[in-house]
């Protein structure tokens, strides 16, 4: 996979060493207003149709009493991005920012999946980010079995909408709740599975909250970005 000088740059910000090649790919040097610039990304527009199914699951989840944590929430996190991306990342659950702003991935994790998004090429707009679960845990303890169940259909019609080509589970929880697994993530990790009776590819990666307290891990997880990708160019 050859690199561009801004991807480079990113996996930088990763905390990923990177040794230039001489084949590299120069491109218009960086600036800190690119991660600004991306917030005016097209998206593409989806149909009335389409459109009216996203917002009526929206309102479902909004409204949902199906388990015990609608009571300390401040509001669900949905989901955010392309009603029409290609690629679908998913976390675990929403944390104390996520839960204030009502967006997954915020704060520095979200800055470094921002990161990690763009070695790939792909700007945090083109994508489509979810949770396992929609509201936040107390505490930020792991979901219980019966609120992962609970979440299950608002993900699974969330993924029919999408028809993603690629899924890619972030972080133990997602990877295992996904693959209705206990298999620790270090062991799942560069393999290519199948979410459920979808024939969606799905590639496992370390949670970004999880390589901020463990830099070394970030090659890792570099690795299996680009086998992430490298699952994506085939099936797309």
């Amino acid at each position: 996979m050859g690199l561009t000088q801004t991807q480079e740059y990113y996996l930088q910000t990763m905390g990923v060493e990177v040794y230039w090649s001489r084949n590299r790919v120069i491109d218009e040097p960086v600036s800190n207003s690119d991660e600004e610039k991306t917030a005016s990304a097209r998206v593409p527009e989806t149909s009335s149709q389409e459109s009216k199914s996203w917002r009526d699951l929206q309102q479902r989840v909004a409204s949902c009493q199906q388990c015990e944590l609608h009571r300390g929430r401040t509001q669900t996190v949905f989901g955010v991005g392309d009603h029409q991306a290609d690629w679908l990342i998913i976390g675990e659950a929403p944390g104390a920012e996520e839960d204030r702003q009502g967006e997954p991935f915020v704060g520095r994790a979200g800055k470094l999946l921002n990161s990690m998004l763009f070695a790939l090429g792909l700007q945090r707009e083109q994508v489509f980010i979810a949770n396992i679960l929609k509201c936040r845990p107390p505490n930020n303890r792991d979901p219980k079995p019966e609120e992962v169940i609970a979440c299950s259909s608002y993900l699974r019609k969330q993924i029919d909408l999408l028809q993603p080509k690629i899924i890619l589970a972030v972080g133990r929880i997602a990877a295992q709740n996904l693959m209705k697994t206990e298999t620790p993530i270090g062991k799942m990790r560069g393999r290519r599975y199948q979410y459920a009776d979808t024939g969606i590819p799905v590639v496992v990666t370390y949670h970004p909250a999880y390589l901020l307290r463990s830099p070394r891990e970030k090659r890792k997880a570099w690795q299996d970005l680009q086998l992430a990708m490298r699952v994506y160019q085939e099936t797309a």
